[in-house]
């Protein structure tokens, strides 16, 4: 955990001075001369102008990527070499993990206590878990006939393209960058716009750890121009991404639109956590709906922004949500002891209250917060906000917010639960609290999700996958099947 204190974390917030130009085959590379301004959500300042990557720079990376696993060593290495050089870069990231989370903080708003204790954690085990994985997996052989030999082998896709968001922007980036790095694939990464500095950092840390050039490339751009750029580029054999399901449509287009790349999309989210008057500890339920939604300012795909109560304990576990939001302390993410710093932008904090307004308009109850906060701060921060009576056909129990803005909504029995919690295009993640056993798994069976959590929510480790159902999109991130997206099965049978 994090021994800095705001004052230490206030003086290096002085002297950051964070490196801005593209990651090329190893080089920096300033680009054409376009830039973008990088500016933190906390206070209004402007970090860096950082290069802006066009059709020209993302080609350049592309080119370099297809360089290195054509003729470059890395795919051709030992497993065990790679998976060396993955564990020697996580040991990088834990060396400099205050530099890393102070620019996680900085350029989206998010605490530096979760920054440093939970995001930088997550991506040092995360390079670590896929270094250590790298040699331990294996091919197949088949029984056949005694006159033949079957072997079934993966082998490393080729180029891929990752394109990742800006909420767990080193998380979210390590879970495509380690899996397919050990696969002995070859990468260009391009961070969201609103977070591009610390992929920049990751890219030149990855350079030290020992990884060729050309193997990583990071770009830094906007989803219209480089993030296009990058799905209809013909030498891209993969392209995986997180972010929004408007924007995964696109990424579709792109593939059917250039080579039929393969696309792998981890979506958006609306998803149901239910309560069920057994719930072991109602207590700890309705914390947890709480710490869920409002932890990283609601900016999370998975977040639980429909709390599903059964009416007999709605009020109890209402009201103990609104106290929980009403203490909630919104501040400097730079100081360790704030729980939820600032969203991420003007225009996300503009979409949020969008939604927030829409919502007293069609008639849901505004049982917390709902206003902007800390303006004199110039940062871009929102309370904590909490509806009830929330109609199961509203907007704001349909559609996405990715804010810190909890809609609840009541049920009678557990059919009713179930198909409100299923009422939704997204099918990512749910949460159920019940102490039956039966219930747990007739009801987890039951909901269209890719993860479910009983009695919790958000745990787990990376020795399960994640991903999601319906439009929360496909494939897998985490544990060994993220494999699975990064490697092409080959078929090789033997006449003896």
């Amino acid at each position: 955990m994090t021994t800095a204190t705001h004052d230490d974390w206030l003086h290096r917030a002085k002297t950051f001075a964070p490196r801005s130009t593209h990651l090329i085959d190893g080089a920096d590379e300033p680009g054409g001369g376009s830039t973008f301004l990088a500016v933190s959500p906390r206070d209004g300042r402007v970090l860096a102008e950082v290069a802006d990557a066009g059709a020209a720079e993302v080609d350049a990376a592309v080119a370099a990527a297809r360089r290195a696993f054509d003729h470059g060593p890395w795919p051709r290495l030992a497993p065990a070499d790679r998976g060396r050089v993955l564990t020697r870069l996580a040991d990088l990231l834990e060396e400099h993990r205050q530099d890393l989370a102070l620019t996680v903080t900085l350029e989206m708003g998010k605490p530096i206590t979760d920054a440093h204790d939970i995001e930088l954690r997550a991506v040092t085990n995360t390079f670590r878990w896929y270094g250590q994985l790298a040699d331990k997996l294996t091919d197949e052989s088949p029984h056949t006939a005694p006159d033949a030999l079957a072997l079934v082998t993966r082998e490393p896709a080729g180029v891929v393209g990752a394109v990742v968001p800006w909420n767990f922007p080193l998380t979210l980036a390590g879970w495509k960058v380690a899996p397919a790095l050990a696969a002995g694939c070859t990468v260009v990464l391009k961070p969201s716009e609103n977070s591009p500095l610390s992929a920049l950092l990751l890219g030149r840390l990855a350079l030290e750890a020992g990884l060729p050039p050309g193997v990583l490339n990071v770009v830094a751009g906007d989803g219209p121009v480089a993030g296009r750029a990058l799905g209809l580029h013909p030498d891209v054999d993969v392209l995986a991404f997180t972010g929004s399901t408007a924007v995964g449509r696109h990424f579709l287009r792109y593939a059917a639109d250039s080579n039929l790349k393969r696309v792998w999309l981890e979506l958006g989210g609306k998803s149901p956590n239910i309560v069920l008057p057994d719930a072991p500890d109602l207590e700890k339920a309705a914390a947890t709906a709480a710490w869920g939604i409002f932890f990283n300012q609601g900016e999370m795909c998975t977040a639980p922004s429909r709390l599903l109560v059964h009416s007999s304990i709605a009020e109890q576990v209402t009201e103990a949500v609104v106290a929980r939001a009403r203490a909630l302390r919104v501040g400097d993410p730079l100081d360790p002891a704030t729980e939820m710093g600032a969203l991420v932008g003007r225009d996300h904090l503009d979409r949020v209250l969008g939604h927030v307004h829409a919502a007293v308009d069609d008639g849901a109850r505004l049982r917390a917060g709902g206003a902007r906060t800390l303006t004199e701060t110039g940062g871009v921060y929102l309370e904590p906000t909490v509806f009830d009576q929330v109609d199961p056909a509203g907007r704001l129990a349909r559609e996405e917010i990715f804010g810190p803005v909890l809609s609840v909504l009541t049920f009678d029995d557990l059919d009713e639960a179930v198909a409100l919690a299923n009422a939704t295009e997204y099918g990512l993640a749910a949460g159920l609290w019940t102490s039956d056993l039966s219930t747990a798994h007739q009801v987890s069976r039951a909901l269209k999700a890719g993860t479910v959590w009983v009695n919790c929510y958000e745990e787990g480790d990376l020795t399960v996958p994640f991903g999601g159902m319906k439009q929360s999109g496909n494939g897998r991130d985490k544990s060994a099947h993220a494999l699975e997206k990064y490697t092409e099965l080959k078929t090789t049978w033997i006449q003896l």
